[in-house]
């Protein structure tokens, strides 16, 4: 019963099969006059291939009987077949390559894109290691079946054809003899396609885990050194490794045993072939350049039957992975509805909203109005929700109940969306520096800044003081989340980096917590000097902040209230 069952799931399933390959070849459309290019080059060797058999049989038929007039004749013709096959395959390969790597970034950058598009509450779900596998090996695998799997398929059938008539021109029992590999290969293919795509799903999940791991093995290695997890995390990646290896073990088993019934088919049919030939010539009934072409053909034509089922494999496997990158890109979109205000003393209304990650609400009915040129902090406890307000401000997720609202002095409105992010400066928790220069950080903000836009950032985080002095000033490069500078210094970059878009509306979530107290509030000092004064949302665990704030607003029973300052 639990086979039925099986067999009942895969029929069901079956139409997700058809939904990834058109998805693939949806992809191929602006590939289509470079892959036709590669099948009309895969297609003529093919056919000089099958010319070689049958000048190699008038070669070995002229030589018998003594006639060597047009002998080297042939020669040279077999010679410049040879040479011509060569060259061909070398301008095809390299072809082949250039549009596989263009094809492979054609598709990685779409669901790149699609990854950026995305609420980031959905996209969160995934880890950055399953995602960068899903970009890359899954990608691959897609890229590879597109450019070179299926043309690889057209090609042998077209070879399978030419084959088949060519050998049955010389002997129609000998060709259909061959055939008789056919229902072995297919049979192969059926019973071991389903299994083939779970174990390929697995060895893909697997080498996610192996890779997130690694990832966040390798971003936080001062956690490891400071706990001496060295000896751990060596051998929780060799237990991931252990998994992966046998995914693998398991996928490569099932098609090694499925080669080795083909390729045994194929001796099979290649002694036939050979058995009738020789009785053929002791019979006399073919020359012993027939005979030669006959062991040819047989091998040619058993040869792509053989070639294709064992591209079974690597079709499911195109299958699977395009199954998890179409996972991806059906993730909802963010949706902008090109609404827009005068980005002018901006202000935020928060309008009864409901919101929690789980079933546990984090706000319930929660009511609060951010008022145009205010500085507000929010100080209170980890876990209350001071992050979750960011994230419902700017939109990072679309699953809130209630209204949140954006309004200007004159009296324009607009809801919370990824619009409004236009006139919104962030300074997120953490390090969130890119390796580059500094000056490069900081035009994340606004694109087309001057160097004194700049330095005015830089002063306003009290940041310049420190970046003058480096021998290359802003131009000066960092790694990773800023290796190379400190965390108090990093994050006045990363507040430059907000300043310079010179937003009406500031949120600082705890983007002061690596500073002393008297370099905070300098750059609270700094921002209030701005003119116009932007909306300031500033969370913070420290209370000295307040003598800059206009009021506090305090979390409590999933509700927001407001003191005044």
């Amino acid at each position: 019963m639990g086979k039925i069952e099986k067999l009942k799931r895969y029929w069901r399933r079956r139409d997700d099969a058809r939904e990834y390959f058109k998805w693939c070849l949806s992809y191929t459309k602006p590939y289509v006059p470079q892959l036709f290019l590669i099948m009309v080059f895969d297609l003529l060797a093919t056919l000089m291939s099958v010319g070689m058999a049958v000048i190699g049989k008038e070669m070995i038929d002229r030589a018998s009987i003594g006639n060597l007039s047009d002998f080297w004749k042939i020669i040279v013709v077999y010679i410049a077949v040879i040479l011509g096959s060569q060259f061909l395959g070398i301008i095809s390969g390299l072809f082949s390559t250039i549009v596989y790597e263009k094809f492979g970034f054609g598709i990685r950058k779409n669901v790149y894109r699609k990854i950026l598009d995305t609420c980031w509450i959905d996209v969160s779900k995934y880890h950055t290691g399953d995602l960068m596998t899903r970009l890359t090996s899954d990608v691959g695998t897609v890229s590879d079946g597109i450019a070179t799997t299926i043309p690889t398929i057209i090609r042998l059938i077209v070879e399978l054809l030419v084959t088949f008539f060519t050998l049955a021109y010389y002997d129609i029992r000998l060709a259909l003899f061959a055939l008789m590999v056919a229902p072995i290969a297919l049979l192969s293919s059926v019973i071991l396609g389903k299994r083939l795509k779970v174990l390929t799903v697995k060895v893909q999940e697997s080498e996610s885990r192996y890779r997130s791991f690694m990832q966040e093995s390798l971003a936080n290695i001062l956690i490891e050194k400071s706990f001496c997890l060295e000896d751990y995390s060596e051998d929780r990646l060799t237990k991931l490794r252990d998994e992966r290896i046998y995914w693998v073990f398991k996928r490569t088993r099932t098609n090694m045993f499925a080669s080795a019934a083909m390729g045994l088919s194929f001796q099979l049919g290649y002694i036939g072939a050979f058995t009738w030939g020789a009785i053929c010539i002791a019979r006399n009934t073919i020359t012993y350049g027939t005979m030669t072409v006959f062991l040819q053909l047989v091998n040619r034509i058993q040869s792509p039957i053989i070639s294709l089922a064992q591209l079974v494999p690597r079709l499911i496997s195109m299958l699977a992975s395009a199954g998890r990158i179409i996972e991806i890109q059906n993730l909802p979109k963010e949706e902008y509805t090109g609404a827009r205000i005068e980005p002018e003393k901006i202000g935020v209304k928060v309008d009864t909203i409901s919101f929690g990650y789980t079933d546990e609400l984090v706000f319930e009915d929660a009511s609060i109005d951010f008022k145009p040129g205010e500085f507000t902090a929010i100080v209170g406890k980890s876990g209350i929700g001071k992050t979750t307000l960011v994230r419902l401000i700017m939109a990072f997720t679309n699953k809130m109940k209630g209204n949140i609202e954006f309004y200007n002095a004159a009296g324009e409105t607009m809801s919370a969306s990824p619009d409004a992010r236009n006139f919104i400066a962030y300074v997120p928790q953490g390090n969130t520096l890119f390796s580059g220069s500094i000056k490069a950080n900081i035009l994340m903000g606004k694109k087309d800044a001057t160097d004194e836009e700049i330095i005015e950032a830089l002063k306003s985080a009290a940041a310049y003081d420190f970046v003058k002095d480096f021998p290359d000033g802003i131009d000066t490069v960092i790694g990773e989340k800023g290796i190379g500078i400190s965390e108090g210094q990093a994050q006045r970059i990363a507040i430059a980096r907000a300043l310079v878009r010179k937003a009406p509306f500031l949120i600082l979530d705890e983007a002061t917590s690596s500073l002393d107290e008297s370099t905070e509030l300098s750059v609270l000092e700094g921002i209030r000097k701005w003119n116009p004064s932007p909306t300031c949302l500033l969370i913070t665990h420290r209370r000295s902040v307040l003598q800059y704030c206009d009021r506090e607003i305090q979390i409590v029973d999933k509700k927001m209230s407001s003191i005044a300052g």
